[in-house]
């Protein structure tokens, strides 16, 4: 989709599928009747970057698997509405690619599953839909 920009930043020695990575965006904006211009960022990042994201803005001095900042706080988004020049820019996730590697592996998933699995949780958090 030409309405859907996906900024995806990936540490060079990290590989994953990239295409996969924005189908999946595309695919829950789809799913999820958000329409016009979106954009996202995803940035892929080690351990060490992760541990002082998560001690900065959650103040828990440890890793974890992805960060999700949005850039609308509280109630879900409109599908149309909170535009910034017809932009809807909707904010940025961050995951831990060594602690993707480690939940894949325990949960018997391939690495692009489990990828994919996050940066859905991720952007539903980023449309403002939050689990119990």
């Amino acid at each position: 989709m030409d309405n859907i920009k996906v900024l995806l930043f990936v540490e060079s020695r990290y590989k994953l599928h990239r295409k996969r990575i924005t189908q999946t965006i595309e695919t829950l904006l789809m799913q999820q009747n958000v329409v016009g211009l979106v954009e996202v960022s995803v940035a892929i990042v080690g351990d060490r970057k992760m541990r002082k994201l998560n001690k900065k803005y959650r103040n828990k001095d440890e890793t974890t698997n992805v960060l999700s900042f949005p850039l609308s706080q509280g109630e879900a988004i409109a599908p149309s509405g909170a535009r910034d020049k017809d932009v809807l820019r909707l904010g940025d996730i961050i995951m831990s690619y060594p602690q993707v590697i480690r939940e894949a592996a325990k949960e018997e998933k391939l690495v692009d599953d489990k990828v994919s699995e996050l940066v859905t949780h991720s952007m539903l958090h980023l449309l403002g839909i939050h689990h119990e």
